[in-house]
């Protein structure tokens, strides 16, 4: 991957621990910490006043500096001449720093947070508790996030919705649900990671004076992924340009199932390869022939047949959809490995080795992208946790790069990047759709671009594309539509469209994110 752009930088996602060293950091260098924190109340106030057009706004604090955020807001929203009541969980003489000078700036009261509590109406600011919560909503604070989601109210959530974990997107138990968040400098993974990702609502960044420079000095390893991210790196054919040197990427197929590797092909031809061919026994090859007539069959008696021809000029390899998860299939895959090229392993060529992934961990290498869905996931690498965290764990152990799907798909890369896909649709939910996206990263690996920025490139074009569908999707229309989406992204991209959404293309309404 490239240096970052600066659309990568704003694809950037910080972690709780990194986004607080940032703020210390840049306190360190002269800003008040009290200039940050009226900074984003002032963001905060900016987008209730335009959200809430007029109406009464319940303001309701927590005891840190997510609550000092929401004192500033209330004050600048009553200036505005909103009618505001502010509602503190806990006691205004115990706050401390810079949440008790925002306080001492307040004049309107702070009424107690009660289990009770009803905004009547009102508008609901949530300033409880920000990213850094890692513990369940309890008492108080549980109550009224049941009521609010039970009422339905217009929540505004400042930095991450009360209950929600920063890092890992996690809910404990009852957590507060917004219409929008207004977060700052960076979004945090639990934005984009579910559960978390269906309370933030549309995800607005308000920029309060912390420098690119001293983000970048806390390392960020993980980006929401978006064009931005992977398509200076997109391969774009040239005037010299043949089939071979835009790859050839071989699918391994199955009589049993040969919808499962046509389907790849097909992935992999629209992604760009030059050439994908299917290989297959001798005894499968006539059903195959039967299909795209651009799809190459390649008859091979065996496991010793199938690894001669891979030295010869095959630039990326696909293993695993349709081909059944028994010895003949651990033989391939293993076979596939020893040759070192770019390889996506997908499906059963994973769970042939559900019952010892040892022999798959010790020959998986850098080249590799596995693309498990959460159940062959645990099969292979058993554990628990977040997301995030177990797709990171799974690439370092294997040295393979991870492509865990689902609606909130994360891509780990074994040195510790990692990429959390925006653009999801549960439309994906279909037979045959992660076959294509099998072969769609074969072929974007197959023209050269490496396993992490591939993946990632496949993942969010494979979504882009299902969105343009949406109800009635099946897999076969994929493929068709990725021209369209691809030739759509240097016109958005020179436009300014965030990376991972495109107005332009038919959005959902979950996963919406915004920067002002």
């Amino acid at each position: 991957m490239t240096a970052p752009s600066r659309g990568r930088t704003a694809a950037e996602l910080l972690s709780v621990g990194q986004m607080g060293r940032a703020d210390a950091a840049t306190i360190k260098g002269g800003v008040p910490g009290i200039e940050l924190m009226e900074t984003a109340g002032a963001a905060v106030a900016e987008r209730a006043a335009a959200l809430f057009s007029g109406r009464p706004v319940a303001v309701l604090c927590g005891p840190g500096n997510n609550g000092g955020d929401g004192f500033v807001a209330a004050r600048l929203l009553k200036e505005r001449g909103a009618e505001v009541r502010l509602y503190l969980l806990g006691d205004v003489a115990k706050l401390g720093g810079d949440a008790a000078l925002a306080a001492g700036r307040w004049s309107g009261g702070a009424e107690p947070l009660t289990p009770g509590f009803d905004p009547a109406g009102a508008a609901v600011i949530d300033a409880l508790f920000g990213a850094g919560l890692t513990r369940p909503l309890e008492g108080t604070a549980a109550a009224v996030a049941g009521s609010l989601n039970g009422a339905d109210a217009a929540v505004l959530a400042v930095d991450i919705p009360s209950g929600v974990t920063g890092d890992t997107g996690a809910v404990g138990g009852a957590a507060i649900k917004a219409r929008e968040t207004v977060t700052f400098c960076r979004r945090k993974p639990g934005h984009f990671l579910m559960p978390g990702a269906a309370y933030c609502g549309a995800v607005r960044v308000a920029d309060i004076g912390i420098p690119d420079a001293v983000v970048a000095a806390q390392n960020p390893d993980t980006w929401v992924n978006s064009a931005d991210l992977w398509w200076p790196d997109f391969p774009h054919p040239g005037p010299e340009d043949h089939k071979y040197s835009r790859g050839h990427v071989v699918v391994w197929g199955s009589a049993a199932m040969p919808g499962a590797a046509r389907m790849a092909a097909d992935g992999g031809r629209r992604a760009g390869a030059g050439i994908v061919s299917i290989a297959c026994l001798p005894d499968d090859a006539a059903v195959f022939r039967t299909g795209a007539p651009g799809v190459l069959v390649r008859p091979l008696a065996g496991t010793a047949a199938y690894a001669e021809y891979l030295e010869g000029r095959v630039t990326a390899l696909v293993v695993g959809p349709g081909n059944g998860p028994g010895p003949d299939t651990r033989r391939r895959v293993l076979a596939a490995l020893a040759a070192g090229k770019p390889l996506v392993l997908d499906a059963d060529g994973l769970s042939a080795f559900a019952d010892d992934p040892a022999p798959l961990l010790a020959a998986l290498h850098g080249n590799c992208v596995i693309t498990p869905h959460e159940g062959e996931f645990a099969r292979i690498f058993p554990g628990e946790g977040d997301r995030l965290g177990r797709a990171r764990r799974a690439a370092e152990a294997s040295g393979a790069v991870v492509l865990l799907k689902g609606f909130d798909t994360v891509v780990a890369a074994p040195d510790g990047r990692a990429a959390i896909n925006a653009n999801g649709t549960p439309h994906l939910a279909t037979a045959g759709t992660g076959d294509v996206l099998a072969g769609m990263a074969a072929g974007l690996l197959a023209q050269g671009m490496d396993p992490f920025t591939g993946a990632a490139a496949a993942v969010w074009l494979h979504a882009a594309a299902a969105r343009c569908v949406g109800h009635g999707l099946i897999a076969e229309d994929i493929p068709a539509l990725l021209p369209a989406v691809i030739r759509s992204l240097p016109s958005a991209l020179a436009a300014g469209a965030p990376g991972h959404i495109f107005s332009h293309l038919p959005l959902e309404p979950s996963g919406k994110s915004e920067q002002f």
